[in-house]
C-alpha cells in the first residue's frame, strides 16, 4: 500500500470524513510546501503527546487541571455536563455560562454497548459529594437525542438525591440537535431557559 493511500486510509477514520474527502486532502497535503507537512505532522504528534484529559472534569487539557477548573472566577457552585468534550467550546463561545463542565465521554446507548460503567457519571457523582454542598445546581446539556434524553434522565435519577437542583436546557435545540452544530445564540438562550428536571 503507498504513503497516499496509507494517509487517505488513516483520514478517512475521522468522522465526518469519507475516502473521497480523505483523497482529496492527501493531494491538497502534496501541493502544499514540505514546510507544511512538516508543520502539521509535529503538531498531530504535539497533540498525542501534550494534551490530556482534565483530571477533574475530563476536558481536554495540556495540564493536569484545564484552564476552566484551575480559574478561581468561575463559579464552582454549577457544573454543566456535556457528552464530549467538545462541546465545552461551544457552550464557552456563547459567553454567557461562567460555571464549570464536565464530560462524559458519550452517552447512555445500550445497543452499542455503551452503559453508565462506560461513561465518566462515577466522576461526576465522586464530584458532587466531595464538594460538602458547594454545588448547587448541575445543568443536563446532553444532545436532543433518544440516547441523549436517556442519559439525562439517568443522571437526574443519580445526582438528585446528592442535593443540587438538576436542569435541562431549555428547548429550541432541535430534537436530535447536536450542539456542536448549534449557533452560539440558540445555545445562550438555552442555558438562560434551562428547566428543573422532573417538574
Amino acid at each position: 500500500m503507498s504513503v497516499i493511500d496509507q494517509l487517505s486510509s488513516e483520514l478517512a477514520r475521522l468522522p465526518g470524513i469519507g475516502p473521497k474527502t480523505a483523497l482529496r486532502l492527501v493531494h491538497y497535503l502534496m501541493k502544499g510546501s514540505k514546510h507544511d507537512i512538516r508543520r502539521l505532522s509535529k503538531l498531530v504528534v504535539e497533540l498525542a503527546e501534550r494534551i490530556r484529559p482534565c483530571g477533574v472534569c475530563r476536558n481536554f487539557s495540556e495540564e493536569e487541571r484545564c484552564q476552566i477548573c484551575s480559574d478561581p472566577r468561575r463559579d464552582h457552585s454549577i457544573i454543566c455536563v456535556v457528552e464530549e468534550a467538545y462541546e465545552v467550546g461551544s457552550i464557552e463561545r456563547t459567553g454567557q455560562y461562567r460555571g464549570l463542565f464536565h464530560v462524559l465521554g458519550g452517552r447512555l446507548s445500550p445497543l452499542d454497548g455503551v452503559g453508565p460503567d462506560e461513561l465518566n457519571i462515577n466522576g461526576l457523582l465522586e464530584r458532587i459529594q466531595c464538594s460538602n454542598g458547594e454545588i448547587g445546581e448541575v445543568i443536563l446539556a446532553t444532545n436532543a437525542s433518544v440516547e441523549g434524553e436517556a442519559t439525562a434522565v439517568y443522571l437526574e435519577h443519580e445526582i438528585r438525591p446528592l442535593g443540587p437542583s438538576v436542569t435541562r436546557l431549555a428547548r429550541g435545540i432541535p430534537v436530535g440537535g447536536d450542539l456542536e452544530y448549534i449557533d452560539g445564540n440558540t445555545i445562550a438562550q438555552a442555558l438562560a431557559g434551562r428547566r428543573e428536571m422532573g417538574s
